[in-house]
This record gives structure tokens, C-alpha cells and sequence, in this order.
């Protein structure tokens, strides 16, 4: 891989050295599970935007959505981002929730449906969060597998690494630190994204006529049915996704009205634009054979494919943070099984990383794998 290999590896030190000391500041308790910041203040609008955007373009979501890329064209792409429309339909369900003076969407369901609705619900995000983990940690297998494939047991080792460096800061710092976190980590995301792509967008065989008009490897037939199928998911979608429910209650109503509708757009510009990198390795006759991150290797120059897998690190990194502090409280403030203190949180979150890792190390091999966990939640 030439100097590839360095240059990653350089890039995820400095992301998980460079979030761990923003989130070093001691928290209190409100700051663990509520988010709030060192002063006792709401989080503003764009650290909110910031948070919402960097865990929806999560690696799992940016992977899948430039794999539909290549097969099914700009048809694939769209369906994916078609799945941002969430933002606005979870604005919605917040808007209303909080309307009621309801805190939490368990707050609502304990409030129509008893406890039963309130703990089936809960036993689902649980399964949704324990997927995040999951899939994330799953991602950062994939690459250094394909950065090192000559180095044994390199996919366990990057996973056992990556888990356990964002569980001390995830730890240390509850919410407070993942959305501190989230802000650098978004800031980084983009401009490293940004190289990638715009050192695509003026290679000599790019040509927006053919990528906006491509079907992909396989024809945009079933992009177009994928499409029709995030429409019929959007209108639920979002209230069992618990890092976006919890992030729409921690300021007051219309910084989290806000902060949803700037969320949709700038994440869907993200992950469509990743989508054309599928598109453009099916134009430029790529053959992915189901390793999409190798092809890349062979399609750009080494700084480039580096900066895509830094970008990947950093999203999954990020998504992994926020999926622990959603743990937490889940387990903490909802469930009620541990102390309100942050001993108790850090249990919770040690607890879903275990589980989580498990899942990720026990010859699981695809992300299709992390999909069905939360699909069939």
C-alpha cells in the first residue's frame, strides 16, 4: 500500500489523541447524561448541528450509501440520502413532544402506555445502540484489514484499539465530551472529505453528465425501489434512533427546531456527495467485488484514499462516542437499572462496548450483518 498504511494510521492517532484532549475538562453529572456545558448551559445550535450531522454520516451510512452509488447508480445514492428526510420528521416528533411537556420519548409512552411501552421500546433502542457499536467498530476492521492484509490479526487488534481508546475519553466525559467532540470531529470530517472529492471531481475521466445520469453496475431499477422504500421508512424512522431523540431535548425549542432543519440539509449534501464516490468507481470501470475501500486504493493517489479512510475513522469514531453516552442514559435514566452518578454511566457504557465488540469479533464479516440488528429491532 505504499505510504497509505503510515498516513491512516498517522490520521487516527492524531483524530483519537485530538478528540481525547477536548474531552479531558472534569464533568458533573447533569454534564454526563444531560450534555450540558462546563458552565451549566444548554448546548448552542451549531454544536448541536455539528453533533446531529457527524453521527448520521456515521461509517456504516457512508459506506452503504457509496456502495448503492455503485451499483444502482444515482438512483442508489438518492435512496440513501433519502433517509435524511428523518431530520425533519424528528424535528416534528420533538417539536410535539416537548409540546406536551414531555422530556424523553419514553417519557410519552410511560405516559399513554405504562411501563410495557416504556420498557419494550427500551430493550429496542437497546438493540439499536448495541448495532452502532457494532457496525462502527466493524468499519474500522474493514479498513486496516485492507491497509495490512499481510498482518495477522490486524482487524482484531484496530477494532480492541479504536474501542478502548474512545471508551476512555466516551467515559471520562459522558455527553458532554461527545458533543464536544462531535464539533472537532465534524470540522476535520470536512475538510479531509473535501480533498478526496474535489481531487475526484478534477481527475480528467470525472464527468458530472455521466455520473448524474449513471445506473451503476447493476441498473437504477432497484435504486428507484430502495428510494420509494426510505419514503415509506422516513415518517418513523427517527424515533428509534435514540442519539437523535436525545440531542432534540437538551436546549430550549427553538434552537432544537433549528438545529434539526440545518442538520437535514448540510448531512444530506455529505452523504450524497459520498454516494458519488460509488458512482464514480462503477464509471470508471472499478471491479469492487464486495471491497469497495480496495478499490479506492487502486482509483486514487495514496494521500487521497487516505483522507477517504480518515474520513471513515472519524465518522465511525464520532458515532461510536455519542452511541455510549446514549447508552448511559438509556440504562441510567431510562431503564433504571444503574445509579444516577458517573460510575453508573461508565458501567453502562463498558457494558455496550463489551457486548458490541463481541458482536464485531465473532466472525461477522459484513456490515449487512450490523443492518440486520437494528432491522430486525
Amino acid at each position: 500500500m505504499g505510504t497509505l498504511t503510515p498516513l491512516v494510521i498517522a490520521g487516527a492517532i492524531l483524530v483519537i489523541l485530538g478528540t481525547a484532549l477536548a474531552a479531558k475538562r472534569p464533568v458533573s453529572v447533569e454534564g454526563f447524561f444531560q450534555g450540558s456545558q462546563s458552565r451549566g448551559q444548554a448546548p448552542g445550535l451549531w454544536t448541536l448541528v455539528l453533533s446531529q450531522v457527524i453521527t448520521w454520516i456515521f461509517a456504516r451510512s457512508l459506506l452503504n450509501s457509496a456502495i448503492l452509488g455503485y451499483y444502482y447508480g444515482v438512483a442508489g445514492s438518492l435512496a440513501y440520502t433519502a433517509y435524511y428526510l428523518s431530520f425533519l420528521t424528528g424535528g416534528v416528533f420533538v417539536a410535539r413532544l416537548r409540546k406536551g411537556a414531555h422530556h424523553s420519548v419514553q417519557d410519552w409512552l410511560r405516559e399513554n402506555f405504562g411501563a410495557v411501552g416504556s420498557v419494550t421500546y427500551n430493550f429496542i433502542i437497546a438493540l439499536r445502540l448495541l448495532s452502532e457499536v457494532f457496525a462502527n467498530l466493524l468499519v474500522v476492521g474493514l479498513i486496516f484489514a485492507v491497509l495490512m492484509p499481510d498482518f495477522d490479526n490486524i482487524k482484531t487488534m484496530s477494532i480492541v484499539l479504536v474501542a478502548v481508546s474512545t471508551l476512555i475519553y466516551s467515559a471520562w466525559g459522558g455527553l458532554q465530551a461527545s458533543l464536544k467532540t462531535d464539533v472537532i470531529q465534524m470540522v476535520l470530517f470536512a475538510i479531509v472529505f473535501a480533498i478526496a472529492f474535489l481531487y475526484m471531481v478534477f481527475l480528467l475521466s470525472f464527468q458530472w453528465s455521466a455520473i448524474l445520469t449513471s445506473g451503476g453496475v447493476a441498473g437504477a431499477h432497484n435504486g428507484w425501489i430502495l428510494l420509494l422504500v426510505a419514503f415509506l421508512q422516513v415518517p418513523s424512522y427517527p424515533l428509534h434512533d435514540p442519539v437523535m431523540m436525545d440531542r432534540g431535548f437538551l436546549s430550549d425549542d427553538e434552537t432544537s427546531r433549528r438545529s434539526f432543519f440545518h442538520a437535514f440539509w448540510i448531512a444530506s449534501l455529505f452523504i450524497f456527495a459520498f454516494g458519488l464516490l460509488g458512482i464514480y468507481a462503477a464509471e470508471a470501470g472499478a471491479k469492487i467485488e464486495n471491497d469497495l475501500l480496495g478499490t479506492w486504493t487502486t482509483l486514487f493517489s495514496a494521500p487521497v484514499t487516505a483522507a477517504l479512510m480518515i474520513s471513515l475513522l472519524i465518522s465511525g469514531v464520532s458515532t461510536l462516542d455519542s452511541a455510549l453516552a446514549s447508552a448511559a442514559r438509556l440504562m441510567v435514566e431510562e431503564f433504571r437499572v444503574l445509579p444516577r452518578t458517573l460510575a453508573g454511566g461508565r458501567v453502562a457504557m463498558i457494558a455496550f462496548l463489551t457486548l458490541g465488540s463481541a458482536l464485531t469479533l465473532w466472525g461477522n464479516a459484513t456490515l449487512f450483518d450490523a443492518v440486520a440488528v437494528s432491522g430486525t429491532a
